[in-house]
């Protein structure tokens, strides 16, 4: 059975839905990290899908579309707290080129998953490698504009 929603009823962002938005991600200092506005068309995401940080899907929750919300986020909400124990120490000379600081380099794991890493210090014996995100231990804010709120199990249902 398929319900159909009436078209005046506000819908509101929940579990499920697709929700058509453009957003900036800002930090701390002002500086901008990403930004869906120069597209022409918002984007869309499914809430609950894995392509926005929990934090950044929490802040949705209850908009409608035409709502506008600026959200700061503390680290814990964000990309997470910055952790010492993700920066690691290798011999500097088993790395094939000399490390640079401040460059990212790939790295496999014993899985053959990729990890990154930012150089963040390099002598002639040791080089200190971070694997936290570039964002760890940030404080973010989310501007995010609702375009269209489509229920859950409604996205691919086109009512006439």
């Amino acid at each position: 059975m398929v319900e159909i929603i009436n078209p005046t009823e506000e819908i509101r962002v929940s579990e499920g839905s697709k929700v058509d938005l453009h957003f900036s991600v800002t930090i701390e200092n002002g500086v901008e990290i990403d930004n869906t506005r120069s597209r022409e068309e918002p984007v869309s995401l499914v809430i609950g899908d894995g392509n926005l940080l929990p934090g950044f899907e929490k802040a949705l929750f209850g908009l409608r579309a035409g709502d506008r919300r600026t959200v700061h986020l503390p680290p814990e909400d964000a990309f997470g707290p910055w952790n010492p124990e993700n920066v690691q120490r290798f011999d500097t000379v088993k790395f094939e080129q000399p490390p640079v600081i401040g460059h990212m380099i790939e790295f496999e794991d014993k899985a053959k998953t990729s990890l990154f890493g930012v150089v963040k210090s390099v002598n002639e014996d040791i080089t200190e490698i971070d694997f936290n995100h570039p964002l760890a231990g940030k404080n973010i804010t989310f501007e995010v504009e609702i375009f269209k709120v489509t229920p859950a199990g409604q996205q691919g249902i086109k009512i006439m």
